[in-house]
């Protein structure tokens, strides 16, 4: 089973596959989900470097969310992180979702980031 990895990893390879292909150099926004924060940051891939990150445990967000898990906190950090990618100089962008679906908590979080002002 050498190099199989789970579903989850194959999807997420498949996912970055098809961003690699078209991304045209923008950076990737990236999304990492757990039981009980999200997680997003911009990646410029060529240079490998971080360009702007934001998460639920954020400062800035810890005392406004309730929780760092729900649909209200990944909002938070979408506009969050939109915010601090245009202070980088960030405005294009693909959207990683990793291996999960387009769905609840990454769906908010990416609409947030869109209507906080990034492309993608």
């Amino acid at each position: 089973m050498s190099g199989t990895g789970t579903g989850f990893t194959r999807r997420q390879q498949r996912v970055r596959q098809a961003l690699k292909r078209t991304a045209n150099g923008r950076a990737r926004l990236s999304v990492f989900r757990s039981s009980k924060h999200i997680y997003a940051q911009v990646i410029d891939d060529t240079e490998g470097k971080t360009m702007a990150a934001a998460s639920s445990l954020d400062k800035d967000l810890q005392g406004a969310l309730k929780k760092g898990s729900d649909v209200a906190a990944a909002e938070a950090v979408g506009k969050l992180l939109a915010e601090r990618a245009a202070k980088a100089g960030v405005k294009d962008v693909v959207f990683d979702r990793g291996g999960y679906l387009y769905h609840g908590r990454v769906k908010a979080l990416a609409d947030a980031a869109r209507e906080a002002g990034l492309n993608f």
